[in-house]
Order: structure tokens, then C-alpha cells, then sequence
């Protein structure tokens, strides 16, 4: 699907799951290890879940800012994602896959208008867009 291109980064990982990753213009830089139940040594550093999980939840409350601003409604600061990123072998045998998990937070917020925020940032977040159709991410607005 064609776009305009508003901002790109790049980043660059060595080493694989245990060693290092970093943006190129510098900004960004975490040591990666991989975690005892995937076979790693555990121990301090990040892991790509992590990351990952990290990211979607940024991303995830900014879509929900953007939706509500839309609706002219302006979402807590005390607003918050939590996303949870689990990793395992597929059952199909061919090779890993993610689960994702996604717990939202917005108080002051009826729970029907917070439904509809959230069905719709599900649609507008780039990171639920990426992965719809190979990941079944559930949403949970907590109460």
C-alpha cells in the first residue's frame, strides 16, 4: 500500500539474541541477552520480546491519543499499556511464534466510549496493522 514516509529510523543488531543492538544515528544502544527458558544465559540485558512489547505499548497508547483526539476527547496522563509478549515454538512445528497481549488502562473513561477507543486505535496503530492476520492479539480494558 503506498505511503508518505513521515519518519524512518534504522537500527543494526550483532551477535544475534545475546549481543548488542543500536540505532545508527547513535540515540539508542541495548545490550541483548537471551533468556535461560529460551537456552541463553539470562542475566542483564534486554531481549527482542522486550523490545518488542515495549514498542507496541508506546505505540499502542499514541494510536489511542490520536483516536481520541479525533473525538475531541483528551486521554489521562495516567493512561497506560502494558503489552505481553510470549515466545514459543509454533505447533505447526515450523519454527517460532509470538503471543501478544494488550492491557489498557484509561481511567475517567466510560468503559463503552474506552471499547470504541480501543476497537478503533486496534485499527490505527501501525503495530496491530503489521501484525493482523499473524498474530491474534487480545485487548483487555482493565477495570
Amino acid at each position: 500500500m503506498p505511503m508518505t514516509i513521515l519518519y524512518r529510523t534504522e537500527a543494526s543488531a550483532t551477535g544475534g539474541r545475546t549481543g548488542e543492538a543500536a540505532t545508527t544515528d547513535g540515540t539508542f544502544r541495548i545490550a541483548l541477552v537471551t533468556p535461560k527458558e529460551l537456552g541463553g544465559p539470562g542475566g542483564t540485558g534486554s531481549n527482542p520480546e522486550q523490545l518488542f512489547a515495549a514498542g507496541y505499548a508506546a505505540c499502542f497508547l499514541g494510536a489511542l491519543k490520536f483516536v481520541a483526539s479525533q473525538r475531541k476527547m483528551k486521554i489521562a496522563d495516567e493512561a497506560s499499556v502494558t503489552a505481553a509478549v510470549g515466545i514459543g515454538p509454533r505447533d505447526d512445528g515450523q519454527g517460532f511464534g509470538l503471543d501478544v497481549a494488550l492491557t489498557i488502562e484509561l481511567p475517567g473513561v466510560d468503559r463503552a466510549v474506552a471499547q470504541e477507543l480501543v476497537d478503533q486505535a486496534h485499527i490505527v496503530c501501525p503495530y496491530s496493522h503489521a501484525t493482523r492476520g499473524s498474530l491474534d492479539v487480545r485487548l483487555d480494558i482493565a477495570a
